[in-house]
């Protein structure tokens, strides 16, 4: 199986689930206020702003979430691999920018879009002023910069058909790879590797006993 990162910009945030270790964390870090009476969740918004505007609290956030979300990512592409999956996609929204699962996937892909188009979308799904979705944007790596480091980018500039038809080639694309018979060749081949280590290991192991089984009857 073989690892795909999606990512894009501003438009994607962290969750913390509540009742997870992450979470528990977060309330006792950033209080209580941050989150909602009724449900318990995380007020994105209220996060959003705290962390944008304080650089050691959005580092915080980082070293609290991050080991959790990766905990989580890697139990599921675990379990995705027992079950045969041929490659497993994702969603990762500071990808480029934290480059710290960059070395676990064999392909990176971007979604695309013009910069008025995002700056309209910003605005629209949080009720931004232009000034503080501008602002918003320029905090993250560029688009045009994530295009040039991804493998495949699909452009949502346009109608959602032609979106849809660029993700159902770029899964054709995905599926046609052989990268994942490469890889379950060389856990195959790894484990038999170990098998035989093994095996040799404990050869040595009889071999020497034997010596000094020998050794200990001539004394005598």
């Amino acid at each position: 199986m073989f690892l795909v990162g999606l990512t894009g910009g501003i438009g994607s945030g962290k969750m913390v689930e509540p009742g997870t270790l992450g979470w528990k964390k977060l309330r006792q870090h950033f209080g209580q206020d941050l989150f909602h009476e009724t449900t318990g969740e995380i007020d994105r918004q209220k996060l959003a702003n705290i962390i944008f505007y304080d650089e050691a609290k959005r580092r915080l956030l980082n070293s609290i979430t991050h080991p959790e979300i990766t905990k989580s990512i890697g139990w599921q592409v675990v379990s995705y691999f027992i079950k045969g999956y041929q490659f497993v996609i994702l969603d990762v929204p500071l990808l480029f920018e934290s480059k710290t699962m960059l070395k676990y996937l064999k392909y990176t892909v971007v979604v695309d879009c013009d910069e008025e188009q995002q700056l309209q979308r910003v605005m629209l799904r949080n009720s931004f002023t232009e000034e503080h979705a501008r602002a918003r944007i320029a905090s993250q790596m560029p688009l045009r910069e994530k295009c040039i480091l991804a493998d495949y980018v699909i452009a949502n500039s346009d109608s959602g058909k032609n979106t849809e038809v660029q993700v159902k080639q770029l899964y054709q694309t995905l599926t046609d790879s052989k990268a994942q018979w490469r890889m379950r060749m060389f856990i195959v081949l790894f484990g038999f590797a170990l098998i035989l280590i093994g095996f040799w290991w404990s050869g040595v192991l009889l071999i020497t006993k034997y010596k000094q089984t020998g050794l200990e009857t001539a004394s005598l």
